[in-house]
């Protein structure tokens, strides 16, 4: 498994603060966040970001999030879509591997909507191998579907795409109704990336992305599901994404080694250094 640390978790922050004390806190990747790229983005160019990364021997493999794909309509529809296109070839460009595609499906859902979604993920994943890219979806605990990695699973292997696999956020997968047996099930070739967090003294059913604390800090059961990630021999990246805002006031730098040194120990690669 492959280490690296979200932008997200010091989003108050600018974005090449992140990418300089990230990596003098010894994290060799990053995963992007693609709001905090963006603003870069208004007065730089990409070849200052490949740069900047470069500069500082840091991965950008990852990029979060996308939004809005799947079931939306009408204006919406075509805002989303289009800001995915734009998107596509600068990812490319930085070498990233891997976009975040949420299961963001809120609403009730019909049979036609089922069949949007279904075409949706078709096409975004046709868009995403255009460009040598992967969409790995994410499934929403909160979504009226897709919120759970046995239906996320389901939904990659009726595709059946190269282009299209699976982000499992352990957050959504300990509120939600997921089971680990799900993970045991599946199969490690649409596993494209993993995101760690924990949860410390609140009801799973009342739990909200502000609640994420770093992983071992909480009470998430994190051992059987780094078991199981092994058994499946997963090779990609494992990432610690947190959206907590009181995280997002620490320093870059500190968060950086702090991140890092929680990342090991809960895979177990402390004792290994």
């Amino acid at each position: 498994m492959k280490l690296a640390l979200a932008q997200i978790c010091t989003l108050e922050a600018p974005f090449e603060t992140d990418v300089a004390d990230y990596a003098a806190g010894a994290c060799p990747a990053i995963e992007l966040w693609l709001g905090k790229l963006e603003t870069y983005l208004a007065s730089h160019s990409v070849a200052d970001v490949r740069r900047l990364l470069d500069e500082h021997n840091l991965a950008a493999p990852v990029a979060a999030y996308q939004g809005g794909l799947l079931v939306s309509q009408g204006e919406a529809r075509r805002e989303h879509w289009d800001h995915f296109r734009r998107r596509l070839p600068i990812l490319a460009e930085l070498g990233a591997e891997t976009l975040i595609v949420a299961a963001d499906v809120a609403g009730s859902l019909d049979q036609q909507a089922l069949e949007r979604l279904q075409a949706s993920l078709v096409e975004a994943a046709q868009l995403a191998g255009q460009h040598r890219l992967r969409l790995a979806l994410e499934f929403q605990a909160r979504s009226v579907f897709c919120n759970n990695l046995q239906t996320a699973a389901a939904l990659i292997y009726d595709v059946g795409s190269p282009h299209l696999g699976i982000c499992l956020d352990l957050f959504h997968f300990q509120v939600g109704p997921s089971k680990l047996t799900d993970l045991a099930e599946l199969d490690p070739a649409v596993l494209f990336h993993v995101q760690l967090c924990d949860l410390a003294g609140h009801a799973r059913e009342l739990a909200t992305d502000g609640d994420r604390v770093l992983p071992g800090d909480g009470d998430f059961p994190l051992e059987p599901v780094i078991s199981q990630l092994r058994a499946l021999d997963y090779q990609g990246y494992v990432s610690v994404e947190l959206m907590n805002p009181v995280v997002w006031r620490v320093p870059p730098l500190s968060f950086g080694e702090i991140g890092m040194t929680a990342l090991r120990k809960v895979l177990g690669l402390a004792s290994m250094e």
